[in-house]
């Protein structure tokens, strides 16, 4: 192999490889996402890219479009919109406990 496509072919691999590791962070921020579902859709990526021979930009897009689309397709409805509520009383309990320790001056 010529040392021109060793140089595109890693520059290639890298590119993928930063294709997934960014699809995977905004998918595991998705409400309701658990490691299972990560790992599902990674197996689906990875799957449709080894059969095709495609770059996963080119079969699937950006990558955190790519994510809410798998997030919306893998996880249940009520699972989300539970995940959605218990996250609202988090921010809102730590929001109250941010303007007390502002308030005490802590």
């Amino acid at each position: 192999m010529a040392k021109k496509d060793q140089v595109t072919d890693a520059a290639k691999e890298k590119d993928r490889e930063k294709w997934m590791a960014r699809f995977q962070v905004r998918l595991a921020m998705q409400p309701g996402v658990d490691r299972a579902v990560v790992l599902q859709a990674v197996k689906d990526v990875t799957a449709h890219c080894a059969q095709t021979g495609e770059h996963p930009r080119t079969a699937f897009g950006d990558p955190d479009a790519c994510a809410l689309q798998a997030a919306a397709r893998l996880v249940p409805t009520e699972r989300a919109e539970r995940a959605r509520q218990r996250n609202a009383g988090v921010d809102a309990l730590d929001s109250v406990l941010k303007k007390a320790r502002e308030i005490a001056g802590l």
